[in-house]
């Protein structure tokens, strides 16, 4: 976040807050800097002046929440339709446990849970932008080999500490009051994505947000690697089961999440295998597992396909 401000308030945000909250003329000329230890006085903070300079905390607190909020809703939309439209299998639909107006309900769940997370998520944020995390600058502070071993360090741990995250939110206590509702979808499109309850999307996302407290990161490299989670968890409901691949062994796929929607108890990990697989939780995507076999069993009734699943032209009928 402390990266996203530093682009976006030179950009955006100074003249937005000039317009919302001006300073008060005396207030330009009684010598203070208002600017952050992080930023200099700009010729375009002098055209652009607000009550709320870059370090007023409460102007941090609404831009946070701002970017967050249109952050998470664009890449929500934007790589959930993607996944949809080309990468998830619309045959899907017709599966027996596809509820009706299915994808209608997951975006409004997912939209529904969004601001309730970015608002939990708010201290950890603010606490990055007025540097009580190990978030640094200048790359030759820790050097290229210790963004490298960073990132792979942030993916270690998010992937640990998820999966345990993840397998304890399928207890019994805990299952029905949190997790539940992302299982409503059996059979998920890439729209399920975001669509849990807000506890459970923060909860989860805790190990991001506590690593940067635990660990030093180049600022703008975890700005992508944050950007790349929310990505890689939209792609992973997009319900492709291609399997016999040989990076199925080492990488938690679609496939593999798709087989957790459908039998809860397996796959609980993030990125990779190795966690299932070591606590005995894994289940290798196999073609006869595949709900496509269902769905285009429900197509063959309705005279969609043939047995081959080959689609079969309807004359004078409106496709579903």
């Amino acid at each position: 976040m402390d990266a996203a401000l530093e682009i976006l308030d030179p950009l955006v945000l100074d003249r937005l807050y000039a317009y919302l909250l001006p300073a008060d003329d005396s207030a330009l000329g009684n010598g203070f800097d208002n600017s952050t230890s992080a930023f200099s006085k700009s010729p375009l903070q002098t055209s652009c002046e607000s009550a709320w300079p870059r370090d007023n905390i409460l102007r941090q607190c609404a831009s946070i929440l701002l970017i967050t909020q249109v952050g998470a809703t664009l890449l929500y939309w934007v790589f959930s339709a993607f996944s949809y439209y080309f990468i998830f299998d619309r045959r899907l639909e017709y599966h027996p446990r596809f509820l009706q107006n299915q994808v209608r309900q997951e975006i409004i769940s997912s939209m529904t849970a969004v601001p309730w997370i970015n608002i939990m998520t708010l201290p950890f944020f603010l606490a990055e932008v007025r540097g009580k995390s190990l978030l640094y600058t200048r790359v030759d502070e820790y050097g290229w080999a210790w963004m490298a071993i960073s990132t792979v360090l942030f993916m270690i741990w998010n992937d640990l500490m998820i999966y345990w995250i993840h397998r304890l939110e399928h207890h019994p206590s805990v299952y029905k009051y949190i997790h539940k509702p992302h299982h409503k979808w059996i059979v998920p499109t890439p729209w399920a994505a975001l669509a849990f309850h807000p506890l459970d999307g923060y909860v989860q996302s805790l190990p991001y947000h506590v690593f940067v407290f635990i660990c030093p990161v180049q600022k703008y490299l975890y700005m992508v690697l944050f950007v790349l989670v929310q990505v890689w968890t939209i792609l992973i409901h997009d319900g492709d089961m291609i399997s016999g691949h040989w990076l199925e062994k080492y990488i938690n796929s679609p496939a593999h999440h798709t087989l957790h929607h459908m039998y809860f108890t397996v796959n609980y990990g993030q990125y990779f295998t190795w966690a299932d697989n070591y606590f005995q939780s894994h289940r290798a995507p196999r073609p006869d597992l595949d709900p496509l076999h269902d769905a285009l069993k429900v197509m063959r009734e309705k005279g969609l396909v043939d047995e081959k699943g080959n689609p079969i032209p309807q004359k004078n009928k409106k496709d579903e």
